[in-house]
């Protein structure tokens, strides 16, 4: 019975984890589905260098505009221009 209810809490936490982590806020007013990009890309790869993401080495302002810019330049759907991604 103890090891269902540690596993239950676990799956609990993991699964809000994910959740959580769906939209993102970050810096300048930009906001991020992290769901949107999964579901249009299906391949973590093209951002993580894992398949099974993490946190992407050095993220920051140089990497979103020159990555990020050129995957919507490039298949030709989502912001790239400045007022696109900074909303606010």
């Amino acid at each position: 019975m103890k090891k269902m209810i540690v596993a239950v809490l676990a799956v609990t936490f993991f699964a809000a984890s994910a959740f959580a982590a769906d939209v993102m806020e970050m810096k300048k007013g930009v906001t991020f589905s992290h769901k949107a990009h999964a579901e249009a890309l299906k391949d973590c790869k093209k951002c993580h260098e894992k398949v099974e993401g993490g946190k992407i080495e050095g993220f920051g302002k140089d990497i979103a505009h020159k990555k990020c810019k050129d995957c919507h330049v490039e298949m030709k759907k989502g912001p790239t221009n400045c007022k696109g991604c900074h909303t606010k």
